[in-house]
């Protein structure tokens, strides 16, 4: 997760919350590819690296709250509470593909060219650093995330290439990619979250915190993203947790088959 500058004393946690360790060969990657999966596979490496440009960066461990830039896993007893809030939009809209073609090459580089979006949506609010997600495939389905500002496009990891595929197996059905929570704002955030998932898989929704209700992902191409607006029901404090995203996912009957919150590879981080 990212945290900007409301957040000079965060620690230095990072997305999602599978425990962090070093992949060889990569350096800086900012928030890498974790794998979340039923009671069978392994947790994926993640890539650790301190912060750039003086932001710290997050992931604050699911299923406590995720955290995003302008945001902290920390707080006190005076501050909002992580679970009161409200999403008022988790409306996502296309982007034209003339634009994600800019997007994809300011983001990648001459790598662009391998790359076809499989999802390309704005986000329901605009933030300092973003306005929508490009998710991006090669012919090795080898997968890329790209955030946008406009038609320009940039990404947490290096090499903007680092996600990938490389660790399905039996008993996967989705492997995170980047999210972040940013503001938006005086009084409000952007949640967004991206990945991959199985055939198994025909739909994938978001709860946020402890609030029952699920809203939609965008899936296409064997990626989801999803984003929504968070206002907390009081002015938050510099140490604002924030709900913690979590994903679940159905089979084509319509029967839960994986639950990220039920999930022992985050509750056992708790």
């Amino acid at each position: 997760m990212k945290i900007g500058p409301e957040d000079k004393s965060a620690s230095p946690l990072r997305r999602w919350g599978v425990p962090l360790s070093v992949a060889a060969g990569v350096a800086a990657v900012s928030v890498a590819a974790v794998a979340a999966f039923g009671a069978t596979g392994q947790a994926k490496p993640r890539v650790a690296e301190p912060g750039r440009s003086g932001e710290g960066r997050t992931s604050a461990p699911s299923p406590t709250p995720s955290t995003g830039r302008g945001s902290t896993s920390g707080g006190t007893d005076s501050e909002s509470s992580p679970d009161a809030f409200t999403i008022p939009n988790a409306t996502t809209t296309p982007i034209a593909p003339g634009t994600v073609s800019k997007i994809l090459s300011s983001c990648l580089g001459a790598d662009a060219s391998r790359y076809h979006a499989v999802v390309a949506v704005r986000t329901p609010v605009v933030s300092d650093n973003s306005d929508g997600v490009v998710v991006a495939v090669d012919s090795a389905d080898q997968y890329v995330q790209c955030a946008s500002k406009g038609d320009k496009g940039s990404s947490q990891d290096s090499p903007p290439t680092f996600i990938n595929n490389r660790l399905w197996g039996t008993g996967r059905f989705i492997e995170y990619f980047d999210s972040t929570r940013e503001p938006a704002g005086k009084g409000q955030y952007l949640m967004v979250g991206a990945g991959h998932y199985t055939a198994d898989i025909a739909k994938i929704t978001v709860s946020y915190g402890h609030q029952p209700k699920e809203y939609p992902a965008v899936m296409a191409g064997g990626a989801f993203v999803y984003a929504a607006t968070l206002h907390p029901d009081t002015l938050p404090g510099p140490h604002y947790a924030g709900p913690s995203p979590y994903i679940h996912a159905y089979d084509a009957s319509g029967k839960e088959i994986y639950d990220q919150s039920k999930d022992p590879k985050f509750t056992s981080e708790q």
